[in-house]
């Protein structure tokens, strides 16, 4: 873009290499999180994703087994990009101005870098292409847990004008109640809540609809549907 101010810091720096070796290997970081995240997903414990034949193994004794080989080779990945960079690091540090030949290795060293991430990448888009959720499962999953109970500290407040200490102790003892009776939240009777808050009406039942509270988190970054749509209209969009 210009000529450079200084001709002997400009061929002894080499700033622009530990950027991209630092942007790949947060790059791989993340793929290697989210791989984490589907092999547990795909665990038999969680069961929340399936994967297909085309980016399992087999296993060498069990038939019936599926190895999520490529996952845990991206998992693994990021290991070598961390190396990468920090070899880079290591060459410069007690280099003086002015070039020497240390500096060769930074080509070997970006190189085996892009190669990596461009698989990695490659795989990891394979990898999404031949999955799928376990719908029912996750619902299962996510309807556990009385994961609604601060719905119900919420609407408390808002519709019963309670503070918020109040209506922390009013849901305690909800959630206490449906643990005693081995219910879930959604479970329990009008006549049951009332026992603890005699105020509540018909309108408490729909707190406990799982819809219903992700749909209420509306706010910018929130989890309802129509802001998942529109994240991924934008990112959609940006590809």
């Amino acid at each position: 873009k210009r000529p450079t101010s200084n001709s002997i810091d400009t061929v002894s720096d080499r700033d622009f290499v530990l950027d991209f070796l630092y942007s790949v290997s947060v790059c791989s970081m993340h793929i290697s999180r989210i791989a984490e995240e589907l092999i547990i997903w795909n665990s038999d414990g969680f069961n929340l994703i399936n994967l297909s034949d085309k980016v399992v193994t087999g296993s060498s004794i069990m038939p019936q087994k599926k190895n999520p080989d490529l996952l845990e080779y991206l998992r693994g990945k990021v290991g070598s990009s961390y190396g990468n960079l920090f070899s880079m690091l290591t060459i410069l540090k007690g280099l003086p101005l002015s070039y020497f030949k240390d500096l060769q290795d930074d080509k070997e060293i970006v190189f085996k870098s892009n190669d990596t991430l461009v698989n990695c990448l490659k795989i990891f888009d394979e990898i999404l292409k031949n999955s799928s959720a376990n719908k029912k499962r996750m619902l299962e999953l996510a309807n556990s847990g009385y994961i609604t109970a601060t719905d119900l500290a919420d609407y408390l407040v808002k519709n019963h004008s309670m503070s918020f200490r109040i209506a922390y102790q009013k849901t305690a003892a909800v959630v206490n109640l449906a643990e005693k009776k081995k219910k879930k939240l959604n479970e329990l009777s009008l006549e049951e809540l009332k026992k603890i808050e005699p105020k509540l009406n018909d309108d408490v039942l729909k707190v406990f609809d799982l819809k219903n509270s992700i749909n209420s988190k509306k706010s910018y970054g929130g989890t309802s549907f129509d802001n998942i749509k529109k994240m991924i209209m934008k990112y959609k969009k940006q590809k």
